[in-house]
């Protein structure tokens, strides 16, 4: 499953939580993520229940991530870009500057 199809295109590199991963080019984060068996995208507010991709076009929110410090970001509707860095969503995104720190 999450097979790249077409012609291959040399690999670009992203880090998740801190550790480097192959990436096709023009894939998103979240086909990204699960070609490379990561299934924990972030956990939620409340229970702190770990949650993955469900529709993969956006509809249901389950994949937000946080992308280059800024979180909520959807995995299945962002692609990938050589050295993006993208970390587990802990609970709600923190916004800069809105009283979280």
């Amino acid at each position: 499953m999450f097979q790249p199809i077409g012609s291959p295109k040399a690999p670009v590199t992203v880090h998740f939580d801190g550790v480097p991963i192959t990436a096709c080019p023009g894939e998103t984060v979240a086909s990204c993520l699960l070609r490379n068996g990561i299934t924990r995208f972030r956990t939620t507010p409340v229970s702190g229940a770990a949650r993955m991709p469900f529709c993969m076009i956006g509809h249901c929110f389950e994949c937000l991530v946080e992308i280059k410090g800024l979180g909520s970001q959807q995995a299945c509707l962002t692609v990938v870009v050589e050295g993006m860095n993208i970390a587990t969503q802990a609970g709600a995104a923190r916004v800069a500057g809105v009283g979280h720190d």
